[in-house]
């Protein structure tokens, strides 16, 4: 089934496939570039961005804004959405159920998206998209390959902020993430 954004939106917007959406204030989508090289998955909206209907605007977002710049990746490089569109309530882990009611529309995400990179943000994400024996202290910074596209785990904002020693690690994660970006760009030119 081919979706525009128009229609995956309304969807999203629409959708009572799960308890969340009764307790819900705002679907949150996605935000970023519709056309980006990478994307990043969370787990669910917080507070913030359920009120704002926006995701990773609360603390762990401003500290993702400013590693993605710093790491020199601008925001046309990439666009980002979570696993559930409508926040778990006390920003509780997604339950198994919540995430399969949702996992469609990221999929659809990713199909209008078509991004050469997953960046998966904590072990939430990373277990639905990657592996769901995913160990994030374990197998975080490990590049996948499937189906031409390149996936990576790295720790969640919120848990760096909750844990500094996770800050570099995190940190070379992004650098790695940029590294792997300019090599694919790299190759693309030369292929084309």
């Amino acid at each position: 089934m081919d979706l525009n954004w128009e229609e995956l939106e309304g969807m999203c917007l629409n959708c009572h496939k799960c308890p969340l959406s009764q307790t819900r204030h705002n679907v949150v989508i996605g935000k970023g570039s519709k056309k980006a090289d990478i994307m990043f998955i969370g787990e669910g909206p917080g507070e913030q961005e359920d009120l704002q209907g926006v995701p990773f605007v609360g603390a762990a977002g401003q500290l993702l804004d400013k590693m993605l710049l710093a790491a020199g990746l601008d925001e046309n490089d990439y666009y980002i959405t979570n696993i559930v569109k409508c926040r778990p309530p006390y920003n509780r882990d997604p339950l198994e159920e919540e995430q399969r009611a949702c996992i469609n529309y990221l999929r659809r995400q990713f199909l209008l998206v078509r991004p050469k990179i997953i960046v998966c943000l904590g072990r939430i994400a990373a277990k639905a998209v990657i592996n769901p024996d995913f160990k994030i202290t374990k197998d975080r910074g490990i590049w996948i390959e499937r189906k031409n596209t390149y996936m990576i785990a790295t720790f969640h904002p919120s848990a760096v902020l909750r844990d500094m020693t996770k800050k570099k690690p995190a940190w070379e994660d992004m650098k790695e993430i940029r590294r792997k970006l300019l090599e694919l760009r790299k190759e693309q030119q030369i292929e084309g």
